[in-house]
C-alpha cells in the first residue's frame, strides 16, 4: 500500500521519484556538512589543544565509519537504485536514528568538553531544519522524524547531567536540553507542513483532467503549450491553454475552432491532436502529440543555412499537410519557421510536422490609430493579407511557405525592417531579391523558380495549390 505522504504527487511513479530525487539531495547535503564539520573541529582542537576531547581519536573514528555509511547511502543507493516508497520512508528513519545516535554517541565520548551535549544539540537543529526545507514530508511525519532525532540526544543529555559536571544544575540542564529540542521540532514541523502544502497546490495546479504539467516550451497568439504527460499512458503529451487574459468570447471561439479543425487532419506531417476539455477553474486546453524535435527557426539560427536537397524534402512535407487543410476549408495563416518542427517518427530522420492551425497575430499600424488588423506574422505575411485581409485564400500558406524555403536556403528573411509595419509594406511593394544573387547561395534555377513563383505578388500568379507546388518541388 502506498503511504499517505507520497500521494501529494500527480502519481504515484511522480511522487516516488521526487520523494527520492529530494532524499538524494539531503543526503548529499548532510554529508558535505559533516565532512565541513569535521574539518572545522580539527581545526579547532589543533589551534586549542586544551579543549580536546580525551577520546577524540575514537571520536573521529566513528565520524570516519559515518561518512563511509552516508556516502555508500547517497552514491551507491540513492542514485543508482530506484526504490519503492515504503523503502524511502524506511531509509529516511533509518538515517534519522543513525545521525540521532552519531551525535549522541560523541557526546558521550567528548564527556569531558562540558558544551558536548548543548554543541550536540545545535547539529541536530541545523540536521531536522534541512530536512523539514529539503525533504517533502507531512507535518505529522517531520515531528516523528526530528522526535526521533532528538530522542537518543536527550539522553545522552540526561546521561552526562547525571554522571559529569556541568555549569549548570542537573535539572536544569535537562530541561533546558529538552526546551531546545522542542522548540526545533515544533518550528520544522510547522515550515514542513506549510511547504508540503504548498507542495501539493502547486501540484494540483499543474494538473488538468488526466495531463500533468512539467514545463512551458512555447507562447504564441492566444495559447501557451506545455510539456507534459498523461497519468496512465505515461507517454510525454503537448499541452495548449488558452491564456488567462484571452478569455473573451471571440478567442475562446477561435480557439475551440482551432483545435476541431486540427482534430479533422490526419495527414503524417500534420501534428495529432488527441484530446480536449476544459478544468475545473475554467482554463480551455487541448492535448496533441509531443514533437521533441527542433523548429526551422533554431535550426537556421543554430546551423545556418540548410542544403537545397533537404529544403526540398521539408518543403515537400509541408506541402502534403496544407493540402489536406485546405481541402478542408482551412487556411494556416501562420505558416513560418517557428511553427515547422523537424522530428523524428518511427526511426525516421526529418520528419517536418506543422503546428498551429488558426494562430492569429495582430499588428496595428499605430497604436494611436484604428488601424486594421493584419492575419500573420510580418515577416511571412502574404501582400494580400496586408492590402485586404478580410479576402485571404489559400495562397497566403503558399506565399508563407515560400518565404520559409527562402530563409531555409539563404539564412535570411525575405525582407527586413525596423518595424513590422516596414517589413509588411515590403510584402507589397518590393520584389524579393533572388537567391542566387546572395553572396555564398547556391540553387538550381529550377528551384529558384519554384520559390519566386511562390513569392509572386498577387494569388492567381501562384500555384493553384499546396499539391501543385508538391508537384513543381518535384
Amino acid at each position: 500500500m502506498q503511504p499517505r505522504e507520497a500521494s501529494w504527487g500527480n502519481t504515484a511513479e511522480a511522487a516516488r521519484d521526487y520523494l527520492q530525487t529530494r532524499l538524494t539531495l539531503f543526503t548529499k547535503l548532510m554529508f558535505w556538512s559533516m565532512v565541513a564539520l569535521l574539518v572545522f573541529l580539527t581545526a579547532m582542537y589543533q589551534r586549542y589543544p586544551a579543549i580536546q576531547p580525551a577520546d577524540n581519536d575514537l571520536i573521529l573514528a566513528g565520524a570516519a565509519l559515518l561518512l563511509g555509511v552516508m556516502a555508500v547511502l547517497w552514491r551507491l543507493v540513492l542514485l543508482r537504485r530506484t526504490l519503492s516508497v515504503w523503502a524511502l520512508y524506511s531509509l529516511d528513519v533509518v538515517y534519522a536514528i543513525g545521525i540521532g545516535g552519531a551525535f549522541s554517541a560523541s557526546a558521550l565520548l567528548a564527556k569531558d568538553l562540558r558544551p558536548a551535549a548543548y554543541t550536540t544539540l545545535m547539529y541536530v537543529t541545523f540536521t531536522v531544519f534541512m530536512r523539514a526545507i529539503v525533504v517533502p514530508s507531512s507535518a505529522r511525519r517531520t515531528a516523528v522524524i526530528s522526535i526521533i532525532v532528538f530522542v537518543p540526544v536527550w539522553g545522552a543529555g540526561i546521561v552526562l547531567a547525571l554522571t559529569t559536571v556541568q555549569e549548570l544544575p542537573s535539572p536544569a540542564f535537562i530541561v533546558g536540553s529538552l526546551v531546545l529540542g522542542v522548540v526545533p521540532i515544533l518550528l520544522a514541523t510547522v515550515g514542513s507542513g506549510i511547504i508540503y502544502g504548498l507542495r501539493r497546490q502547486v501540484s494540483e495546479a499543474m494538473q488538468l483532467g488526466q495531463y500533468t504539467l512539467e514545463r512551458k516550451i512555447g507562447e504564441g497568439g492566444n495559447g501557451a503549450v506545455y510539456r507534459a504527460h498523461h497519468a496512465l499512458l505515461r507517454r510525454p503529451t503537448a499541452i495548449k491553454l488558452l491564456l488567462p487574459d484571452r478569455l473573451g468570447a471571440e478567442n475562446v471561439d477561435r480557439f475551440e475552432r482551432e483545435v476541431q479543425h486540427m482534430s479533422q487532419l490526419t495527414h503524417p506531417n500534420t501534428v495529432a491532436v488527441f484530446d480536449y476539455g476544459r478544468s475545473p477553474d475554467g482554463v480551455f486546453y487541448y492535448a496533441m502529440e509531443y514533437l521533441g524535435g527542433i523548429d526551422l527557426e533554431h535550426l537556421v539560427l543554430r546551423f545556418g543555412r540548410q542544403p537545397a536537397g533537404r529544403v526540398v524534402h521539408i518543403l515537400g512535407q509541408v506541402c502534403g499537410a496544407l493540402h489536406e487543410a485546405h481541402a478542408a476549408k482551412l487556411i494556416h495563416r501562420d505558416i513560418k519557421p517557428a511553427n515547422i518542427i523537424l522530428c523524428e517518427r518511427g526511426a525516421v530522420l526529418d520528419v517536418a510536422k506543422v503546428v498551429d492551425f488558426g494562430l492569429v497575430k495582430e499588428i496595428t499600424r499605430d497604436t494611436s490609430s484604428s488601424s486594421p488588423t493584419v492575419l500573420g506574422t510580418p515577416a511571412y505575411v502574404a501582400p494580400e493579407a496586408v492590402t485586404d485581409p478580410d479576402h485571404i485564400t489559400h495562397a497566403v500558406d503558399l506565399y508563407a511557405l515560400g518565404a520559409v524555403g527562402y530563409f531555409l536556403l539563404t539564412g535570411r528573411r525575405l525582407f527586413e525592417g525596423k518595424t513590422a509595419v516596414d517589413v509588411c509594406v515590403q510584402h507589397v511593394t518590393q520584389a524579393p531579391t533572388p537567391p542566387s544573387q546572395l553572396p555564398g547561395v547556391t540553387i538550381s534555377a529550377e528551384l529558384e523558380a519554384v520559390l519566386l513563383r511562390c513569392l509572386a505578388k498577387q494569388p492567381a500568379d501562384r500555384y493553384p495549390s499546396a499539391a501543385g507546388l508538391a508537384e513543381a518541388r518535384s
